[in-house]
């Protein structure tokens, strides 16, 4: 009893020490301005975004499900031609084929890297995987640019540039984030598990395929919503092969645009009135789809149960 209250009064006196309190200060101080600065953005653009719909009385369905996008001119309808819907389709189009491309793979990476020779995969596959998270987007682009479209125009016909072109690219950049993700999912796996599905007589791969993939399901599925936010972000890549045609997708290699390839090339263009505003709430768009991506990421992390 005399050890435990002397470990108390050492603990309260910690607590209330000057430098505790010093300490708690700034952390409070740091976790607040980040906070507010996001807060910030999040009030701007929602501004900014929203002055289409109030100043300029547009319809939000239109701007949502119209097919026309030309700021200034006028639809058959009678309506200003501001519809997202070619653009936000075609984000959706090469973030969900990206993802479902570069899933397999991560897997079967994460797989290698943890199960079956984790010593090779430490010394070899580590160090690639950190070399494509650090490679530029402008690289992917020109790298897309200068092989990617000229073997999908041998291949298919046309110009290269379109959806498919933006989705091997962004294929090949979003594979290091989900692999890491799905590395430290299959890690955080008790050893027990293992063990126990080994003394019950499974293979090896069967434990890889009934026990642990299906425990790290949650952990994977994070991954993948991860690397499917930061593929319907991405810009500058995927502006340079996409082809930046304003239409309905109808096909993988006819030339498309994106949410984020419309920004980038609009913004610098804009002229102040209804074409700013309309670009604003593309950006709002884009970001409301950012949150959606973080709430399922939260979403699945809580059924995790490492």
């Amino acid at each position: 009893m005399e050890n435990l209250s002397i470990k108390e009064k050492l603990l309260r006196a910690n607590k209330n020490s000057r430098l505790e309190k010093v300490g708690k200060t700034l952390t409070f101080l740091c976790i607040a301005m980040i906070v507010f600065v996001v807060g910030l953005i999040l009030i701007f653009v929602a501004q900014k975004g929203l002055s289409t719909f109030f100043e300029n009385h547009i319809n939000p369905f239109n701007f949502i499900f119209g097919t026309n996008w030309a700021p200034g001119t006028v639809s058959p309808d009678g309506s200003p031609a501001v519809g997202s819907l070619p653009m936000f389709t075609g984000s959706l189009i090469v973030t969900v084929l990206s993802a479902v491309i570069a899933t397999p793979f991560a897997i079967g990476a994460g797989i290698y890297m943890t199960e079956i020779s984790p010593k090779i995969g430490a010394k070899v596959l580590q160090p690639v995987i950190e070399l494509l998270v650090g490679i530029p987007s402008v690289v992917y682009g020109f790298i897309g640019l200068t092989v990617v479209v000229p073997v999908i125009r041998g291949w298919f016909g046309g110009t290269g540039l379109g959806l498919l072109s933006g989705i091997f690219v962004l294929f090949v950049m979003i594979l290091p984030t989900v692999t890491s993700m799905t590395i430290d999912a299959l890690k955080r796996i008790p050893v027990h598990y293992r063990e126990a599905s080994l003394g019950l007589g499974a293979t090896r791969w069967q434990t890889i395929w009934r026990v642990l993939l299906r425990a790290a399901t949650p952990g994977i599925l994070t991954a993948v919503i991860f690397g499917m936010a930061r593929a319907f972000g991405e810009a500058l890549a995927i502006q340079m092969v996409v082809g930046n045609a304003i239409v309905m997708p109808t096909s993988l290699t006819a030339p498309a645009s994106t949410l984020t390839s419309i920004l980038t090339s609009g913004i610098p263009n804009a002229t102040p009135g209804l074409q700013t505003n309309a670009l604003w709430s593309l950006a709002l768009l884009l970001l409301l789809m950012s949150l959606v991506f973080n709430l399922i990421m939260r979403a699945i992390a809580k059924r995790s149960r490492f």
